[in-house]
Parts: structure tokens; sequence; C-alpha cells
């Protein structure tokens, strides 16, 4: 089962994200992973839940847009160049690095975890998968 990702639109103003995560919040909504990105106006936060409907849900009952992209994520050594590492897996052609970002681990082994968006995604997976690097389920991503 792949990963989805939620991406908000926000207005670029004091306050925006605080305001996103109280909503999420109030919602019962759990945030894993986030990545911000900013015009001068308008910015993406995109994020990474448990219960990717849920959050969808309750940001378009408050008025937010908001879509589902579909995402790699990758649990990888918590060291220098391990994301590197991946990254020179996945740079062949066929496939398109559009973004990536990393977060910490809650596992004990040292880990972090690496979520990317790319085109080419069956390459993606298929490269990953040869060099011995799974691609994570949203089950395995959130196993306590």
């Amino acid at each position: 089962m792949s990963l989805k990702q939620v991406s908000i639109f926000i207005e670029n103003k004091t306050g925006s994200l605080r305001t996103v995560c109280q909503v999420l919040a109030d919602g019962g909504v759990n945030l894993r992973a986030l990545s911000i990105a900013d015009t001068q106006d308008f910015g993406i936060l995109r994020i990474i839940v448990e219960n990717t409907e849920k959050a969808v849900e309750i940001l378009k009952k408050n008025g937010y847009i908001c879509k589902t992209n579909t995402v790699i994520a990758v649990e990888i050594p918590d060291r220098p160049g391990a994301m590197a590492e991946v990254m020179s897996v996945v740079s062949v052609p066929g496939v398109s690095i559009e973004y990536a970002y990393a977060f910490a681990s809650h596992k004990e082994n040292d880990s972090a975890y690496m979520i990317f968006r790319v085109s080419g995604y069956d390459k993606a997976t298929e490269v990953l998968s040869a060099a011995g690097i799974p691609v994570l389920t949203k089950e395995e991503l959130f196993a306590k």
C-alpha cells in the first residue's frame, strides 16, 4: 500500500501554521512529519499523518484547500551520508525527485525516515528494492 501525504495551501502570514496545526489537533490528528515551502503570499504545508482521510475531511471542513499525493518513505540509518546514498540509488533515468524531507524515527534503532515525491514512482520503488532499501507502507511507518 502506498503512502499518502496531505498538501495544504496556507497564507504566508503570522499564525497560519499555528492555526492549521490547531485545527488538526482539535480533530485528533497527530502529525508525524511536516515540511513547509513558502512564497511571498502562500505556502504549501506537506504533512504525513496516520489517518489521511480524516485529516483531509477536517481541513476541508475548516476551509482549507488541500490534496493528497503518493510519496515514498524509506527508513535510513541516522548518520551522515545515508540520505545521499538513497538519492544515488534513485538517481536513474525515468525518476525525477520533486522534493524530499527527512525526520527522526521514534524507534530505538537510530534510524530516520525520508519522504520523497518522485515522478516515476514505479521505477523508483523498483530500484530502491533492488538496492535493498525497502519502501515503507503506512503501517510500517506508524508501527510503534
